[in-house]
């Protein structure tokens, strides 16, 4: 069994390209594979491995400066869920594009998942769910509002165009992601507009299918995680979707069975996105992967999973 962390801390790192070298190194020594991303902001990702060897390189992370109440979720996959290991710096661990937002001095109320049906119930509450459109297709919760945004980039402009609307008549925002980051930063922006009575959900929509039993449950769905396992269900079970490999959609069997699906190469959803030549390079990619995986090869190129 390997054991996956994902894991997040807002705070201030000052020179995070030399924290960049010795996290890779430790993760590398120890066989850790997955993402870890590193900007001025904090850290943010999501890594696997054997139980002592995450156990390790969380003791390394959470050295860091700020990093000691580091947030982790845990959970489990049959299989080794990533390809390689990847640190990274970026200019934010999270991308909003709106360079004011700190959530370090200003985020929602955090409501923990045994709670968290009951606020959403309220009539009084709206539901945002803050994710990405394809995330939301896979999954949401009951009642939730859709903002259909193809990135968190767009976010803020989509909140500041429907503002009235959702507020209308509502005293409370209750605003969910896949892991709690995101709404970290969501949650950070709706106070800078004005918007005191805001509340999100600690640990994310991870926590919650982890603690609250299904019997007991306002999610519909499974929730599109971003590694191999490409969803969950409750339990944090594996879930029953696959990876478009060349638009990183997520795909049910409906889609898998559809004439415009050719693994590697085309889905339903992104067949009128790519050109005949951009085809032509994926099947390439596909061809150079199976040939690889026969002779045993990791192929190098064979990871391409979507962003946050």
């Amino acid at each position: 069994m390997i054991h996956v962390a994902a894991l997040y801390q807002f705070t201030p790192l000052p020179d995070p390209e030399a924290l960049r070298g010795p996290l890779l190194a430790v993760c590398d020594a120890l066989g850790i594979k997955g993402t870890l991303l590193l900007a001025r902001e904090g850290i943010n990702g999501t890594i696997a491995g054997t139980d002592n060897a995450l156990g390790q390189v969380l003791g390394h992370i959470h050295a860091l400066p700020g990093c000691a109440d580091l947030d982790v979720k845990f959970s489990a996959a049959p299989e080794m869920p990533f390809h390689r290991m990847k640190v990274r710096v970026k200019r934010e661990i999270v991308t909003m594009g709106e360079p004011d937002i700190d959530p370090t001095l200003a985020v929602g109320h955090y409501v923990d998942p045994h709670d968290w049906n009951a606020l959403i119930a309220d009539p009084d509450t709206v539901l945002i769910d803050t994710r990405n459109d394809y995330e939301v297709a896979v999954g949401t919760f009951a009642g939730a509002v859709d903002p259909q945004t193809p990135s968190f980039r767009d976010f803020p402009a989509w909140f500041r165009a429907h503002r009235n609307e959702l507020l209308d008549g509502k005293k409370k925002v209750a605003m969910f992601c896949t892991g709690g980051i995101r709404c970290e930063k969501s949650t950070s922006f709706l106070r800078a507009e004005g918007v005191e009575d805001v509340y999100h959900l600690k640990g994310g929509i991870l926590k919650y299918l982890e603690h609250v039993p299904e019997d007991q449950s306002l999610w519909q769905g499974e929730c599109f995680v971003f590694d191999e396992r490409v969803t969950v269900r409750h339990g944090l079970e594996p879930g029953s979707y696959a990876l478009c490999r060349a638009c990183r959609r997520p795909l049910d069997s409906a889609a898998l069975a559809h004439p415009d699906y050719e693994d590697g190469v085309s889905c339903p959803a992104c067949i009128d996105e790519r050109t005949p030549q951009q085809r032509a390079g994926y099947a390439e990619r596909q061809r150079q992967e199976a040939l690889a995986k026969a002779r045993g090869e990791l192929h190098v190129g064979a990871v391409h999973l979507p962003k946050a």
